[in-house]
């Protein structure tokens, strides 16, 4: 009987241990809420012996029991963000990944409760998935805009606009610029939009739609048409530094529609070899580098 017990005990820790890194592993977020809260909570000397064990030994089982003993801990933090419209899955897993880090940098001797230490660490990692996840476009990105963005949702009333005499009075309670609090209810309150139509219908309009071909823009045409022009006179006077025979040479090899001659078809016409039809075609290009950069 005990042996069974034991066995199913092993396979339920088992299972949890899987479904830190996906409460989704065990069927469904309420399974797993319910999984975590039949775990058995530690007591001060057995949570002290653990962490201990772990700090002294870096036994690997001390800290699953840590980290399994306090699993309801980051469902019960989680829940209070639930308000962001993110899966409590998602914000389950990443307090999970608070709560290994905080186990992991958890240090008995101090006289603290796991829980009390673990709380900012978890808390921390949801802030940071909620700031990078809540918007394709983030809202904050400096520790003081991330602290301004969980308080100002939370003071905002029902999430209204709000009006001067409540701008002013949370830029006093917070301790920051009036400026900052209207910045980032600006950046809360944007709505997205894609760029694209989501359906094919002919007669949709997104913003693909009217945003500007920069390569068509008059300046930018006129700007290209002149730089081709001078780029065709300087070849020209290029060009005419060169002598006849390297000037049909390099015009010859370089400047042809279809291709141009080989070597030894100029070889053939000037009768001279290959190796010295490239020796001058390589003097003429040298030449014409140095006219062009003067």
């Amino acid at each position: 009987m005990n042996d069974a017990r034991s066995h199913a005990v092993a396979l339920s820790n088992q299972q949890m241990a899987m479904a830190i890194s996906n409460p989704g592993a065990l069927g469904t977020i309420e399974a797993y809420i319910s999984a975590v809260n039949r775990l058995p909570i530690l007591t001060q000397e057995q949570e002290t012996e653990l962490a201990c064990r772990l700090r002294d030994h870096d036994d690997l089982d001390a800290a699953r029991q840590l980290v399994l003993s306090h699993l309801r801990l980051v469902v019960s933090v989680a829940r209070q963000y639930l308000g962001y419209g993110l899966p409590h899955a998602d914000l389950i897993q990443e307090g999970n990944v608070g709560l290994m880090k905080a186990v992991k940098r958890f240090d008995p001797d101090r006289g603290v409760r796991l829980v009390s230490f673990a709380v900012h660490w978890i808390k921390a990692e949801i802030h940071e998935f909620i700031v990078r996840n809540w918007r394709l476009v983030k809202v904050a990105t400096t520790k003081a805009q991330r602290k301004l963005f969980f308080n100002l949702r939370r003071m905002r009333p029902d999430g209204q606009t709000l009006d001067t005499a409540q701008v002013d009075e949370i830029a006093r309670e917070l301790n920051v610029r009036r400026e900052d609090v209207s910045e980032m209810e600006v950046r809360m309150s944007g709505r997205e939009m894609a760029l694209e139509a989501q359906d094919d219908d002919e007669d949709s309009f997104a913003p693909i739609s009217y945003l500007s071909d920069e390569a068509s823009e008059p300046s930018r045409v006129l700007e290209r048409r002149a730089q081709d022009a001078m780029q065709g006179e300087g070849l020209v006077a290029a060009l005419d530094v060169l002598d006849d025979r390297s000037r049909r040479i390099v015009e010859a090899r370089w400047l042809q529609d279809d291709g141009g001659s080989t070597l030894h078809e100029l070889a053939a016409e000037f009768g001279v070899s290959a190796e010295r039809i490239r020796q001058i075609e390589a003097a003429a290009l040298k030449k014409m580098r140095t006219a062009l950069a003067a």
